[in-house]
C-alpha cells in the first residue's frame, strides 16, 4: 500500500482552477461553478484576487491532486471559504488548513476573525468551528448564515498549524491508499 501524505502550500493563482472545480464536490453546501460565476466568481477572478494577495489562502495536495483549500480575505479578516473532497473529511486536513489562514491574517494585523456558518447543528461545519473556538456574533450575513467570530489575544488563540493536524489522520489516509504493485 503507498502511503499518503499530504502536503500544504500557499495558494498560487493557477490553484483557483482546482478549487471552483471542488467547491462543487463538496458533501455540504457544494456551490456549482455555473453558481459561482454567477456571483461573479470564476477562476480567473479567484486567480486575480490570489495572485494580487487580497484572498491569501493556502491548499493541500495529496498524492498529486488538490485535497482542499482555505482561503480568507486580507482586508476584512473573513475566512471565506474551507472546501474539503468528501473523501479527505475527518483527516484533519480541514483544522490544518483553517490554521494556516487563520495565522496569515493574524500576521496581517488582524486580532478578530469572522466567517459565515449554517445555522443548521445537523451540518458538519456547525460543530468544527465551535469545537475550534469559534463563537457566535449574533449575527447573520446576506447568505443566511450565522457569523462566528475567533478574537485571537496576542499570544494567538488558535493552534499554530503544525499542531492542528494531528498524527492519528495519518492513519486515515493510509487506509485510503490504493494497493499498488503486483501480487
Amino acid at each position: 500500500m503507498s502511503r499518503l501524505t499530504p502536503q500544504y502550500r500557499a495558494a498560487v493563482a493557477l490553484d483557483a482552477v482546482d478549487c471552483v472545480v471542488i467547491r462543487g464536490q463538496t458533501r455540504q453546501n457544494a456551490v456549482s461553478a455555473d453558481r459561482l460565476a454567477a456571483l461573479g466568481i470564476t477562476a480567473d477572478s479567484w486567480g486575480r484576487d490570489i495572485q494580487a494577495g487580497r484572498l491569501p489562502g493556502h491548499v493541500c495536495v495529496v498524492d498529486g491532486r488538490t485535497a482542499g483549500y482555505c482561503f480568507g480575505d486580507a482586508t476584512t479578516g473573513e475566512v471565506v471559504v474551507l472546501a474539503l473532497l468528501p473523501r479527505f473529511e475527518g483527516c484533519g486536513i480541514g483544522k490544518r488548513l483553517l490554521s494556516l489562514v487563520v495565522h496569515e491574517l493574524r500576521a496581517r494585523g488582524h486580532g478578530r476573525l469572522f466567517l459565515g456558518c449554517a445555522k443548521d447543528p445537523a451540518t458538519r461545519s456547525h460543530g468544527f468551528y465551535r469545537h475550534l473556538g469559534w463563537r457566535p456574533t449574533g449575527q447573520i450575513d446576506t447568505n443566511d448564515d450565522e457569523v462566528l467570530e475567533l478574537v485571537l489575544n496576542a499570544g494567538g488563540a488558535a493552534p499554530s498549524p503544525a499542531q492542528a493536524a494531528p498524527a492519528a489522520s495519518a492513519a486515515k489516509l493510509q487506509a485510503q491508499a490504493p494497493e499498488t504493485g503486483s501480487a
